[in-house]
C-alpha cells in the first residue's frame, strides 16, 4: 500500500508514545505517576454530567447544524462578552469536534501550498503539524527565557518575508505554560494584519490563566483584534478532554467557509456533547471551574518549589495552562535520555522537549501538573531519587 507523502512526513507526537510505553509498564504491575499528559484529572462540571445523562435518556440524537447549536453558540458569545468584555456576534461562533478540528478546518480555509507561516519554537507539535498538512512551510521561530518563550513583535518582523501568510501564536503556550503580554500581542497582530497575513490565536489555556493584580480575567486577542481566528476548547478550562467539543471564532467574512468545510469534514461536532456543554455556563459550572483555576495555581507552586528543591531549573516560571518547561541540561543528559530514564527507572512519565520545536527539543522537558496534588508530590521524590544517583549529575 502507497502511503501518502502527507503521512509519512507527519512526525510522532512523542507524548502520546510515551503515554504507551506507560501503558505497557502500568500492564506489568508498575505504579507510574502520569505527568506527560495535559489531561485535568478534574472532569466535567456535575452541572456537566448530569446534563449529559439527561441527554442520553434514549431520545433520538441527530445531526445539528455543521456550525453547532445555535444556544450553544450564543452561550459561548454571552461567555466572551461575561468573561472578556468582548461582543461577539454567535453567528461568528463554529462549533467543532475538539480545538484540533477547529485548526483544520482554519488550516483549510486559510492555507495555500507553499504559504509560510510563523510559528514560536517551543510550541505545540500539532498545530504546526496540520498547517504543513495543507501545503504551508512553517517558519519556527526560536524563542528564549527573555521572551518568556513567545513570539514578540520583533521575532515576527525578523522571520518575515514575501510569502508569509499567516502568524499562529499560542497563550499560555504548550508546552510552556507562559503568556504573550497582552500589548504585545496587539503589536503582533497589528503587524501580521498591516502586511495582509491571518492571525490564528490558540487560546484553549486562556481560562487557566492568571488574573490580573485587580483581579480581572486575561484579555481576549479578540478584545484588541476582532478579526483574529481564535481557536478555545472544552477540554481544558471545563475539564472536558474526552468530550471532544471546541470552538473557534471566525471573522465573519470567514464563516461561510468553514461551513462548507465542516460539512464535508465532519458533519458537525456531537451531539449529546453540545447539549451537555450548555451546563458549562452556569453560575454553578463556572464556580466549579473557577475553584479548580484556584487549585491548579497551588498545585504550579508546590512544582516550582518541589523542582528547585532537586535542583531543576525552571528558566520561566508559568502563569497559565498546567505546564512547566524545565532544563535538564545539567544532568548530562539529552531531554529524550532523561524522559526515558525517568519514566523506566523512577517510573515518573513526562514528555520530552523534542516534542515542541528544535530550539530547546535537546534540553527541556515538560511537566504537567494536571495530576493530583499527592502525584505531584510523589513524582517529585522520585525524580529526586532519580538525579541523585545519576553518575554523570552535576546537580548538587
Amino acid at each position: 500500500m502507497r502511503i501518502s507523502q502527507r503521512a509519512r512526513s507527519v512526525a510522532p507526537f512523542y507524548a502520546m508514545e510515551f503515554g504507551k510505553q506507560t501503558a505497557a509498564l502500568e500492564a506489568r504491575g508498575h505504579r507510574v505517576v502520569r505527568l506527560g499528559i495535559g489531561e485535568p484529572d478534574f472532569g466535567a462540571p456535575p452541572a456537566v454530567l448530569d446534563a449529559m445523562r439527561e441527554a442520553m435518556d434514549g431520545r433520538p440524537m441527530p445531526y445539528t447544524a455543521a456550525l453547532g447549536l445555535p444556544a450553544l453558540r450564543q452561550a459561548i458569545a454571552g461567555f466572551y462578552l461575561d468573561r472578556h468584555g468582548v461582543a461577539v456576534d454567535p453567528a461568528q461562533i463554529v462549533v467543532t469536534s475538539g480545538a484540533s478540528a477547529a485548526l483544520v478546518l482554519a488550516a483549510a480555509a486559510l492555507v495555500d501550498p507553499g504559504d509560510e507561516v510563523v510559528i514560536a519554537d517551543p510550541s505545540y507539535p500539532c498545530n504546526r503539524q496540520i498547517v504543513e498538512g495543507f501545503g504551508a512551510r512553517v517558519t519556527l521561530v526560536p524563542t528564549g527565557a527573555g521572551t518568556r518563550f513567545q513570539l514578540d513583535a520583533a521575532s515576527v518582523r525578523s522571520h518575515w518575508t514575501d510569502r508569509t501568510r499567516g502568524v499562529m501564536i499560542a497563550t499560555p503556550s504548550n508546552p510552556t505554560g507562559t503568556s504573550i503580554p497582552a500589548d504585545e500581542l496587539a503589536t503582533i497582530c497589528d503587524l501580521a494584519r498591516e502586511r495582509g497575513a491571518w492571525r490564528l490565536v490558540d487560546e484553549i489555556y486562556l481560562g487557566l490563566s492568571d488574573h490580573d493584580d485587580r483581579g480581572g480575567p486575561p484579555r481576549s486577542a479578540l478584545s484588541s483584534d476582532p478579526d483574529a481566528i481564535v481557536v478555545n476548547s472544552f477540554s481544558k478550562y471545563f475539564g472536558m478532554t474526552g468530550w471532544r467539543l471546541g470552538w473557534c471564532v471566525a471573522p465573519e467574512p470567514l464563516v461561510p467557509a468553514l461551513e462548507r468545510l465542516a460539512q464535508n469534514y465532519f458533519l458537525c461536532a456531537s451531539s449529546p456533547a453540545q447539549h451537555a456543554a450548555l451546563a458549562c455556563f452556569t453560575p454553578e459550572s463556572l464556580a466549579v471551574c473557577e475553584d479548580r483555576r484556584a487549585e491548579l495555581a497551588r498545585r504550579r507552586a508546590l512544582v516550582l518549589d518541589g523542582l528547585e528543591r532537586i535542583g531543576l531549573p525552571v528558566p520561566v516560571p508559568p502563569d497559565g495552562a498546567f505546564y512547566v518547561y524545565f532544563d535538564v541540561g545539567r544532568t548530562g543528559l539529552t531531554s529524550w535520555e532523561f524522559c526515558e530514564r525517568a519514566l523506566h527507572e523512577a517510573h515518573v512519565a513526562l514528555t520530552p522537549g523534542l516534542d515542541f520545536g528544535v530550539h530547546t527539543a535537546g534540553t527541556h522537558v515538560r511537566l504537567s501538573y494536571a495530576a493530583s496534588a499527592d502525584s505531584l508530590r510523589e513524582g517529585i521524590a522520585r525524580l529526586g531519587e532519580f538525579i541523585t544517583a545519576l553518575p554523570k549529575a552535576t546537580l548538587p
